[in-house]
């Protein structure tokens, strides 16, 4: 679970969307049959050599529709901020909301996608290969949204100076979680889960 007062992500953010799951067959594009869709959130920040991550937001979103994209962003990003995203006409209606918008159309760029959004190519790589490597693709979708949040919450504590404190943050969160009945925990549908 997440902290529910955290502070959402502000300046430019690079917002994209990835699938996590195996090889589907016959599937190209956008289109899914098993896969779940992840929405990636980066704030830009500069760097010597270009662009870097500041921090970072994924989650899990039904489909690619503006509802469900707007969703996300809204829960993840600080109103007034200039979100950059591809030209998916799922992002096309962000300018009429409390956000300033640069849609960039990739194919029209003569670019590579991960050259004209580099920070969310980035993050998709890296959380495939974090979930490959550390977790042996062995994610089922229920339990996905865990994960993205373990992914954030690391990565968002990356360069943190006081090592400390990420268990202090830890601890913090258990205490404002409800607790879980031994009953709840032994249900039928905590049983079946792949905890």
């Amino acid at each position: 679970m997440v902290v529910a007062d955290r502070s959402r992500l502000s300046g430019v953010v690079e917002v994209d969307e990835t699938y996590v799951g195996g090889y589907e067959e016959g599937v190209t594009g956008r289109e899914t049959n098993t896969k779940s869709i992840v929405v990636v959130a980066v704030e830009r920040r500069r760097g010597r050599n270009g662009p870097v991550s500041g921090r970072v937001r994924l989650g899990v979103v039904e489909d690619v529709s503006f509802a469900s994209l707007y969703a996300f962003i809204e829960e993840s990003v600080e109103p007034g901020t200039l979100i950059v995203t591809d030209a998916w006409s799922g992002y096309k209606s962000l300018s009429r909301t409390a956000y300033e918008h640069e849609a960039i159309n990739v194919s029209k760029s003569g670019k590579k996608a991960h050259e004209v959004l580099p920070l969310v190519h980035r993050h998709a790589a890296l959380l495939k290969r974090w979930l490959l490597g550390r977790h042996q693709g062995a994610v089922s979708p229920e339990n996905l949204d865990y994960y993205l949040d373990e992914y954030v919450f690391r990565f968002n504590r990356r360069s943190a100076k006081h090592r400390g404190l990420l268990f202090y943050r830890l601890v913090q969160q258990a205490m404002r979680t409800e607790p879980s009945p031994l009953p709840t925990l032994l249900s039928a549908d905590a049983k079946n889960s792949s905890w």
